[in-house]
Protein backbone atom coordinates (compact mmCIF):
# COMPACT_ATOMS: atom_id res chain seq x y z
CA UNK A 1 0.00 0.00 0.00
CA UNK A 2 1.24 3.70 -0.60
CA UNK A 3 0.19 7.28 0.79
CA UNK A 4 -0.33 9.53 -1.23
CA UNK A 5 -0.64 12.93 0.93
CA UNK A 6 -1.77 16.28 -0.99
CA UNK A 7 -1.48 19.59 0.14
CA UNK A 8 -2.07 22.98 -1.61
CA UNK A 9 0.24 25.60 -2.93
CA UNK A 10 -0.30 28.80 -4.12
CA UNK A 11 3.29 28.97 -6.55
CA UNK A 12 4.31 25.22 -7.95
CA UNK A 13 7.40 26.21 -9.04
CA UNK A 14 8.47 28.23 -5.89
CA UNK A 15 7.56 25.06 -3.55
CA UNK A 16 9.30 22.80 -5.88
CA UNK A 17 13.11 24.83 -5.50
CA UNK A 18 12.18 24.81 -1.70
CA UNK A 19 11.60 20.57 -1.67
CA UNK A 20 14.70 20.88 -4.28
CA UNK A 21 16.64 22.68 -1.52
CA UNK A 22 15.85 20.07 1.27
CA UNK A 23 17.34 17.31 -1.04
CA UNK A 24 13.87 15.70 -1.86
CA UNK A 25 13.73 14.37 -5.68
CA UNK A 26 10.24 14.40 -7.54
CA UNK A 27 8.24 11.89 -9.26
CA UNK A 28 5.37 11.70 -11.56
CA UNK A 29 5.00 15.48 -12.25
CA UNK A 30 1.72 16.68 -14.03
CA UNK A 31 0.73 20.00 -15.25
CA UNK A 32 -0.05 21.76 -12.05
CA UNK A 33 1.10 18.75 -9.62
CA UNK A 34 4.41 18.05 -8.53
CA UNK A 35 4.69 14.88 -6.40
CA UNK A 36 7.64 14.99 -3.78
CA UNK A 37 9.13 11.74 -3.15
CA UNK A 38 9.59 10.59 0.40
CA UNK A 39 10.32 6.63 -0.09
CA UNK A 40 8.46 4.01 -2.36
CA UNK A 41 5.66 4.00 -0.41
CA UNK A 42 5.44 7.79 0.62
CA UNK A 43 4.67 10.72 -1.65
CA UNK A 44 3.36 14.35 -0.77
CA UNK A 45 1.54 15.79 -3.83
CA UNK A 46 2.35 19.55 -4.00
CA UNK A 47 -0.94 20.63 -6.20
CA UNK A 48 -1.45 24.29 -6.93
CA UNK A 49 -4.43 25.78 -5.24
CA UNK A 50 -6.98 25.42 -8.23
CA UNK A 51 -6.34 22.04 -8.71
CA UNK A 52 -6.63 20.98 -5.61
CA UNK A 53 -9.60 22.34 -5.30
CA UNK A 54 -11.44 20.38 -8.09
CA UNK A 55 -10.95 17.29 -6.00
CA UNK A 56 -12.89 18.72 -3.02
CA UNK A 57 -16.54 20.26 -2.37
CA UNK A 58 -15.16 22.61 0.61
CA UNK A 59 -13.12 25.59 0.57
CA UNK A 60 -9.27 25.20 0.00
CA UNK A 61 -7.31 25.92 3.90
CA UNK A 62 -5.21 28.30 4.23
CA UNK A 63 -1.97 27.18 5.83
CA UNK A 64 -0.67 29.91 7.32
CA UNK A 65 -4.02 30.35 9.39
CA UNK A 66 -4.39 27.42 10.62
CA UNK A 67 -3.04 23.67 10.75
CA UNK A 68 -5.04 21.34 8.82
CA UNK A 69 -2.55 18.27 9.97
CA UNK A 70 1.19 18.19 11.07
CA UNK A 71 3.63 15.67 8.71
CA UNK A 72 6.13 13.67 10.25
CA UNK A 73 9.40 12.51 8.89
CA UNK A 74 11.06 9.76 10.61
CA UNK A 75 14.85 10.13 10.80
CA UNK A 76 17.18 7.99 12.01
CA UNK A 77 19.38 10.00 14.67
CA UNK A 78 19.09 13.30 16.08
CA UNK A 79 21.69 14.88 13.39
CA UNK A 80 19.34 14.26 10.25
CA UNK A 81 16.52 16.30 12.39
CA UNK A 82 18.98 18.80 13.00
CA UNK A 83 20.40 18.86 9.20
CA UNK A 84 17.03 18.68 7.38
CA UNK A 85 15.00 21.48 10.26
CA UNK A 86 17.96 24.15 9.05
CA UNK A 87 17.88 23.54 5.38
CA UNK A 88 13.86 24.22 5.34
CA UNK A 89 14.83 27.22 7.65
CA UNK A 90 17.68 28.11 5.31
CA UNK A 91 15.23 27.77 2.01
CA UNK A 92 12.31 29.80 3.60
CA UNK A 93 10.47 27.93 6.09
CA UNK A 94 9.71 29.43 9.59
CA UNK A 95 9.85 27.22 12.83
CA UNK A 96 7.00 25.40 14.27
CA UNK A 97 5.39 23.50 16.75
CA UNK A 98 7.34 22.59 19.86
CA UNK A 99 10.92 21.12 20.02
CA UNK A 100 11.35 17.48 21.87
CA UNK A 101 13.95 16.54 23.50
CA UNK A 102 12.99 14.05 26.33
CA UNK A 103 15.42 11.13 26.21
CA UNK A 104 12.45 9.05 23.95
CA UNK A 105 12.19 11.24 20.79
CA UNK A 106 13.84 14.10 19.24
CA UNK A 107 11.34 16.49 17.29
CA UNK A 108 11.59 19.98 15.61
CA UNK A 109 9.27 21.48 13.05
CA UNK A 110 9.07 24.36 10.57
CA UNK A 111 6.12 25.78 8.46
CA UNK A 112 7.17 24.97 4.23
CA UNK A 113 6.53 28.05 2.25
CA UNK A 114 3.11 27.47 1.92
CA UNK A 115 2.40 27.27 6.20
CA UNK A 116 2.11 23.16 5.83
CA UNK A 117 3.36 21.84 9.22
CA UNK A 118 5.89 19.44 8.97
CA UNK A 119 7.98 17.91 11.75
CA UNK A 120 11.51 15.86 11.80
CA UNK A 121 11.43 13.02 14.23
CA UNK A 122 13.91 10.85 15.75
CA UNK A 123 12.79 8.01 18.33
CA UNK A 124 14.92 6.83 21.06
CA UNK A 125 15.59 3.56 21.20
CA UNK A 126 15.49 1.99 25.00
CA UNK A 127 18.05 0.20 26.06
CA UNK A 128 17.31 -3.46 25.99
Amino acid sequence: MQLFVNVPVKDLSRSKQFFTELGFEFYGMAEGMASVFINQETQVMLLEEPVFGSFITKDVADATKATEAILVLGMENPQQVDELVDKALAAGATPAGVKHEDGVRYQRGFADLDGHHWEALCLVQPAS
